[in-house]
């Protein structure tokens, strides 16, 4: 009876030790390994999680091989890949990098033009923890001439508009776009798109898909105040338009695409 007892115990204690080798296992690899592996997930959460677990993993996982910061408190660039503004960190990275813009404090934005493939991501563990301010006098926070996506921050433009789209295709995804209340608010606007199609279509030619045409997806993304939503002076248009009312604010899904 007494080693009936004792049983379970052996077979939990089994089942721990198990996973202790499977958790040895992966810090068996070497950092190049684990580097490479990290550079397969997704910026948020999934990479960003991994710098929760120790401090090898935490240490890799914010390496500037991953993605580049932006840290207001640094006033000097002497940390690879941290850089003290949002427009020194995009001229500094590279076609496909992603830049992750530290939360807390407010970041002065005006007129700062992405002409390379971007991924720009709110550090904080929701929008209102990165704000990207546009101030009066200038028509919108971020410009877009390529494809870029923009995660998990909140833009806000005094007057003109939070995002200007000129080509590519735009993501934004999980983000809070404000366009503050004034006396000239049929100014303002969340996104304005003037892109423009490469050439008009007769209606003898077949019409062809193309995965890189110029667009603007919106998911899961509060708008508050301005005159539109979307303000197009190109060919786009607003197209597949989704609204969930929540208990203080909207969320859309929309996409402006070639009609």
């Amino acid at each position: 009876m007494e080693a009936a007892a004792e049983k379970p115990k052996f077979k939990k204690l089994g089942r721990h030790s198990k996973k202790s080798s499977y958790d040895s296992q992966i810090n068996r690899l070497d950092d190049g390994c684990l580097m490479l592996i990290f550079s397969f997930l997704s910026p948020i959460p999934d990479r960003y999680n991994t710098a929760l677990v120790c401090r090898r993993w935490r240490f890799l996982a914010c390496h500037p091989q991953h993605w580049l910061r932006v840290d207001r408190s640094v006033k000097e660039l002497t940390e690879p890949g941290v850089y003290p503004s949002i427009e020194t960190a995009v001229s500094a990275a590279r076609p496909g990098d992603t830049i992750l813009i530290a939360a807390g404090g407010i970041h002065r934005t005006s007129n700062i033009q992405i002409k390379k493939p971007l991924c720009l991501i709110g550090a904080g563990e929701i929008p209102d923890d990165t704000t990207l301010i546009c101030s009066r006098g200038s028509d919108s926070a971020l410009e877009f001439l390529s494809t870029c996506k923009l995660a998990n921050l909140t833009v806000r433009a005094e007057l003109g508009c939070c995002l200007l789209h000129r080509s590519g295709r735009l993501t934004i995804d999980g983000c809070i776009l404000q366009c503050e209340s004034n006396p000239l608010d049929h100014l303002s606007h969340a996104i304005v798109t003037t892109a423009t199609s490469s050439g008009e279509l007769s209606h003898s030619q077949p019409v062809i898909k193309n995965n890189n045409a110029d667009c603007v997806t919106v998911m899961r993304t509060r708008i508050e105040g301005g005159a539109k939503a979307v303000l197009t002076s190109g060919t786009l248009s607003l197209q597949q338009v989704r609204v969930i009312y929540a208990r203080t604010s909207l969320f859309f899904w929309f996409n402006v695409v070639q009609h």
